[in-house]
């Protein structure tokens, strides 16, 4: 019994702590991606000096999908920004998504879409949930970071 307790409370201090998320100070975590030319992209080659947004999403995803079609409708706020639209769908669904909820991104500059095939996203971002928002700083440092499509107007206004 007393074996069972002990694994009872280690189950649940391993998932609390899993679902917390990455702390507001926190430095951009490594990983790499894929553009749909298959080429890699890594973290590293998210350039300083200006602020990053990092949208974590399912292209079925009715809530990303509405955070896409608000951040498209914000495009003065977000052309400060760079913009990383991340998934680990495969590109096929990836570009249906931006195309049919996010048209208005797809000519940006500064917005990428890429590919997580590798899975590394989740482990090493720990989103709670889709669609997952980060705010990292001119110092690749993180600002905000949210799992609610609600939060949204706190990103577009740390953005301006």
């Amino acid at each position: 019994m007393k074996s069972f307790f002990f694994s009872l409370l280690f189950i649940s201090f391993s998932i609390g702590a899993f679902a917390q998320g990455l702390a507001t100070g926190s430095t951009l975590p490594k990983a790499v991606f894929y553009k749909e030319n298959g080429a890699t992209f890594s973290t590293d080659q998210i350039p300083g000096g200006k602020r990053s947004l990092i949208m974590f999403f399912d292209a079925t995803c009715e809530h990303c999908q509405k955070v896409a079609g608000n951040l498209s409708k914000n495009t003065k706020e977000i052309s400060n920004v760079n913009l990383y639209l991340v998934s680990q769908d495969v590109f096929r669904s990836i570009n249906y998504f931006v195309d049919t909820f996010a048209k208005p991104l797809r000519g940006m500059k500064n917005v990428i879409t890429l590919q997580d095939k590798d899975y590394v996203f989740i482990p090493l971002f720990h989103p709670k949930q889709y669609p997952s928002l980060y705010l990292y700083g001119a110092d690749k440092k993180l600002i905000l970071f949210s799992s609610n499509e609600k939060d949204l107007p706190k990103f577009l206004a740390l953005m301006k």
